[in-house]
């Protein structure tokens, strides 16, 4: 069996932690330059996301369907090993604390012409699975090149522009001809027209003529996700209801890991990782946040952490947020320890 190449994951992404100043503060040992930041004050407060295809001090709301914002005192620079910040609440409030995780890509990339739609710029990490791409819808259904050499398993859309309702995601197991939205806690809806029902290759995905990820003139970013044996998994795990949930195997030992219900009832999309979560609290007091509200962390769901998966502690049968029986969940989880190559040394288990 094949590994990840990647002799250590947070060449490509990592978390940090850090209390807010109130004054210009450089936050550093991300151990790459990020090419995707997403902060979270770990309070009552929006998640933002910064990339260089757009360019610092430009932020956007995973919770929010709002477009793009510009924030000179958000995020103003990254840096070899992370990024530079201003005095703005939602990143470096005095006393605040924060987390981020970042991803590496390729700085702001260039145009990729793949697809009948040409992005205005394209970076990608083929190695680590991760792209991220801008362009302008035509109201016509088209493709668009992601780079990833490798069928993205989930994408990630914003329309940019105001006037829209929210972000749209692709996801290989609920397929093309449904969508989920990040900004909100609804399940999988079907729609043949925002994929316009064609599963991704490994070279384009396919738009539909829906304004939310291609309206004639307006800008759209897209992030998407390649699996990476060893380093990254987007798959799914079927709830079981019980105490001792489901062991969900992903390969390696998650820094990071989000989970949506697909189908049925509406509930928030969940995320913790291995520092905001067990930061002095102990492995079984697993703390989560939820992309899909600015709410601030909570120590619900019992969401582990594992040496080579995650799983659940608690049967979540007041909201079947992570564990409802017979429910069907997606997830992307992300690596602090990859599993590498024969060249290396892998991550042994617990």
């Amino acid at each position: 069996m094949a590994y990840s190449t990647i002799p250590k994951s947070s060449i490509y992404f990592n978390n940090v932690l850090w209390t807010g100043t109130g004054s210009e503060k450089t936050i550093s040992g991300v151990g790459h330059q990020p090419d995707w930041t997403w902060i979270k004050r770990r309070e009552v407060k929006d998640h933002n996301v910064y990339d260089p295809v757009r360019g610092a001090t430009k932020l956007i709301y995973p919770n929010d369907a709002s477009g793009q914002d510009t924030d000179a005192q958000s995020l103003k620079s990254w840096n070899a090993d992370g990024f530079v910040l201003g005095t703005a609440t939602n990143v470096n409030a005095s006393g605040g604390t924060y987390v981020a995780w970042n991803w590496k890509a390729n700085g702001q990339g260039s145009s990729n012409t793949d697809g009948t739609i040409n992005t205005t710029y394209t970076s990608v990490s083929t190695t680590s699975g991760f792209s991220i791409s801008s362009y302008t819808g035509t109201g016509s259904a088209g493709t668009v090149g992601h780079g990833l050499g490798a069928v993205p398993k989930m994408i990630l859309i914003k329309k940019l522009d105001s006037g829209n309702t929210g972000w749209v995601v692709y996801n290989h197991i609920i397929g093309a001809g449904k969508y989920l939205r990040l900004n909100t806690s609804d399940a999988g809806a079907s729609d043949t027209n925002i994929f316009n029902n064609t599963t991704p290759t490994s070279s384009v995905f396919s738009l539909g003529t829906d304004a939310d990820n291609n309206g004639s003139g307006s800008s759209y970013v897209a992030y998407c996700f390649a699996d990476v044996q060893g380093f990254s998994s987007m798959g799914s795990y079927t709830g079981n209801g019980n105490t001792d949930g489901p062991f969900i195997y992903t390969g390696f030992k998650p820094a990071l890991v989000i989970v949506k219900k697909a189908t049925g009832s509406a509930v928030n999309w969940v995320m913790t990782d291995n520092k905001f979560s067990y930061n002095g609290r102990g492995t079984h007091d697993s703390y989560v946040m939820f992309p899909s509200t600015n709410a601030a962390e909570t120590d619900s769901y019992g969401l582990l952490l594992q040496s080579n998966g995650f799983t659940f502690k608690g049967s979540d049968s007041s909201s079947g947020t992570v564990n409802n029986n017979n429910s069907t969940y997606i997830y992307m989880a992300f690596a602090e320890a990859p599993l590498v190559g024969s060249n290396n040394v892998p991550c042994t288990a617990k």
